[in-house]
């Protein structure tokens, strides 16, 4: 049953672990322990360096391996993996360059989460409601509080919405666009190159499906996102007091009742895109898809999940 969910209200959430050594990874992640919105400054621990996941074969051995093979799926590139120690379930041409679409939109969140409060008032202004095609229409001149344009940017994925929180924290797309490629360096995606916040198709702007691999589990184990991005129905409020609710467009979120979240992209360019998360039991998984169809996404991502959870 889906749950509804207002801005001003999301359930907190502590964790604290230690990343295991392993073949994958190159150090230790702290993870988050403060809650959502009451902290004043984003979670500096949660947005330290993630260890790299370096170049593997296609299939490796891990701790957990599902019973049976991976179930065949129609996006061009993929993985799964465990969030917590980086093991690679399985991997389908990971390091081929791609455009992600709106996927970028988790390393907009995570780099407007390095300055300032989410309490903060953001003011629309006009360059931000030209952006298409998709919004959500926020008008100029009108403030709205950064964590409300943060979930709603999540959820319902409104460029508009990208733009004024990317010129809000940096003066310009081109200078956030340096502030993105900076903290996604920093998190050890070395094959991706981007150019605005929100994802729209650009020449020279892509990734690959490791480095959102990377993203992703630096997205997972933010509070901020994680809670975020869960959110099946946001209940928004307008600056001019009108009320809507959004629904997720993560369609996996709707229909498993493993998933917990994470990210859609679709342009054009990219295909079908999605990165979704789920937990069962003691067991979490990421599964990143990047080039699919409208047609596959949602079911090959679900088959992916269930199977790397054991379901």
């Amino acid at each position: 049953m889906n749950r509804q969910f207002s801005p001003f209200h999301f359930p907190a959430k502590s964790n604290s672990c230690r990343w295991l050594a392993g073949v994958l990874l190159a150090g230790i992640l702290g993870a988050a322990t403060l809650p959502w919105p009451a902290q004043a400054e984003p979670n500096r621990q949660a947005n330290r360096l993630i260890s790299t996941l370096t170049r593997t074969p296609e299939r490796v051995s891990t701790p957990y391996r599902p019973r049976n093979p991976a179930p065949a799926v129609a996006g061009k590139s993929v993985i799964v993996l465990d969030p917590h120690n980086g093991d690679i379930l399985y991997a389908k041409a990971p390091d081929a360059r791609r455009p992600v679409a709106s996927i970028q939109k988790l390393l907009t969140a995570l780099v407007v989460l390095d300055r300032g409060s989410l309490h903060a008032r953001v003011k629309v202004a006009g360059s931000d409601t030209r952006v298409e095609p998709s919004k959500i229409n926020i008008r100029a001149n009108q403030s709205y509080k950064k964590s409300d344009l943060l979930a709603v940017m999540l959820v319902r994925s409104g460029n508009d919405v990208a733009h004024c929180l990317a010129r809000d924290h940096s003066g310009s797309q081109e200078a956030f666009a340096r502030a993105m490629n900076a903290k996604a360096k920093s998190l050890g995606m070395h094959h991706s190159n981007f150019k605005n916040p929100h994802g729209l198709t650009r020449s020279g702007q892509y990734s690959t499906a490791r480095d959102v691999a990377i993203l992703a589990i630096a997205a997972y184990r933010h509070n901020t996102i994680r809670s975020m991005t869960s959110i099946r129905k946001l209940l928004f409020r307008f600056a001019d007091g009108k009320r809507t609710t959004f629904s997720n467009t993560n369609k996996v979120l709707h229909r498993s009742a493993y998933c917990n979240g994470l990210k859609t992209g679709y342009t054009r360019a990219s295909g079908k895109c999605l990165v979704s998360s789920g937990k069962k039991g003691s067991r979490e998984i990421i599964v990143v898809i990047l080039g699919s169809t409208t047609s596959k996404i949602w079911t090959d991502s679900q088959k992916l999940l269930e199977w790397g959870l054991g379901s």
